[in-house]
């Protein structure tokens, strides 16, 4: 590897890497769990792959801002440098799919392991670890100038060291500064900017496929990432707003029901939303319906039921419906339910609430071909099973079938990945 190439720049093959199994679906994409370097590696990466024939298909259909999505979340992996947020391992890619692999965290979901709690609720100290380590993880977000948008328990990971890792930056959003005085005169050349052309030339690939001409930073609408030394703005002064209707039904923040644009605030009502969820374990919320739901998100005060604490303090500040009122990052951090933490240390900690099992079958799962079957077969669903049941898992089958039994959106932003 030459000097200043990170693993992130290495395109993968299929060769480098065994698929063990398929361990979800989204959107856009089947996650499975590989090894990197041969069947009997004990290295385990994620493999995050998504059909080029549909992101073909967005494109046809205009979906641009869907389209773009894809890009932008290859660029942001390559960004993170913190250890609650994933690598970008490297980039698979054959005719038919295109493939991001980064780190694989053990311990399954924050939402798998309340479920496995006695009461499906945490304890309040159990609480205030998780809670303490999403802060840092969005305070890091924020200060690269990136709205996160999806925060929910099924996109908290547990990795092997117990601690957390956010997933999925699908959704995510690079916000613009009003002008460039308010970025040029609070940060600092960024070290890897000699860096970007040849980074954005490695992006256009996803485009070039479909002949779209364009790379993802040609508008206006994701530019190019800051740096996580950037001097945090107030978003009403210095940041302009988005306007996408974005987000997961019973945590998204009720400035983007209303569609009078939204910053870095969303991620804080999906953060108190999250915490709600881990006390008692159901979201405040939750209608019989999409339609219901979004009303009592617009319309309803949260129940915080039990004696007054801290902890209930903080939910309420957080699930303050006016962005502007909201408590933000530095009141968030010096509340009393986090008196105490030692901010700095909390990453250091060796013994977080959970240390998951690290076990995984040596087993030879997929091969290039079934990767491409299986996800053709998950997002174009066929009558009969051609390519599949003569596949070497006879396994792949059932897996389509469970992968494929989602609650069906009109809206692609609202399924679970």
């Amino acid at each position: 590897m030459s000097d200043g190439e990170s693993a992130s720049d290495r395109s993968f093959d299929f060769e480098d890497v065994t698929v063990v199994s398929a361990v979800g679906r989204g959107a856009k994409g089947v996650v499975f769990l590989a090894r990197a370097g041969g069947r009997w590696s004990s290295e385990c990466v994620a493999l995050k792959v998504m059909s080029k024939a549909l992101i073909a298909q967005k494109r046809t259909r205009k979906e641009e801002e869907e389209y773009g999505r894809v890009s932008f979340e290859e660029e942001v992996l390559r960004r993170f440098d913190h250890p609650l947020l994933p690598r970008l391992r490297g980039v698979l890619e054959t005719e038919k799919v295109v493939a991001f692999a980064i780190d694989y965290c053990h311990g399954g979901t924050l939402h798998s392991l309340r479920k496995k709690q006695t009461e499906k609720m945490f304890s309040d100290d159990t609480i205030r670890f998780y809670a303490v380590e999403l802060v840092l993880a969005l305070e890091y977000l924020h200060e690269l100038g990136i709205v996160y948008r999806d925060l929910k328990p099924e996109n908290v990971m547990i990795q092997e060291n117990g601690h957390i890792m956010l997933v999925d930056f699908d959704l995510s959003k690079k916000l613009n500064p009003k002008s460039p005085n308010s970025l040029s005169q609070n940060t600092s050349p960024s070290p890897n900017s000699e860096k970007r052309s040849r980074k954005q030339q490695r992006l256009t690939r996803l485009y070039s496929f479909c002949n779209s001409g364009i790379s993802p930073w040609d508008s206006d609408s994701e530019p190019p990432l800051g740096t996580a030394d950037s001097v945090r703005r107030t978003e009403s002064d210095s940041v302009e707003k988005s306007n996408s209707f974005v987000g997961t039904e019973e945590y998204v923040a009720p400035e983007i029901l209303s569609g009078k644009g939204h910053g870095f605030s969303v991620d804080w009502w999906s953060y108190g939303i999250l915490l709600y969820e881990m006390l008692y374990g159901t979201t405040p919320f939750k209608g019989s319906n999409k339609k219901e739901t979004f009303y009592r998100i617009l319309t309803k005060t949260a129940e915080l039921t039990g004696e007054k604490t801290a902890l209930r303090d903080l939910i309420g500040r957080l699930l303050e419906k006016d962005p502007e009122r909201r408590i933000q990052v530095e009141e968030i951090k010096g509340h009393d339910f986090f008196k105490g933490v030692k901010w700095d240390e909390v990453l250091h900690i060796a013994r977080p609430p959970y240390i998951p099992e690290n076990e995984v079958e040596n087993k030879v799962g997929f091969s290039k071909n079934d990767v491409e079957v299986f996800v053709n077969q998950v997002f174009f669903p066929t009558n009969d099973d051609d390519g599949v049941e003569n596949s070497d898992n006879n396994n792949n089958t059932a897996w389509v079938r469970e992968l494929n039994h989602i609650p069906t959106q009109k809206n692609d932003d609202f399924l679970i990945f």
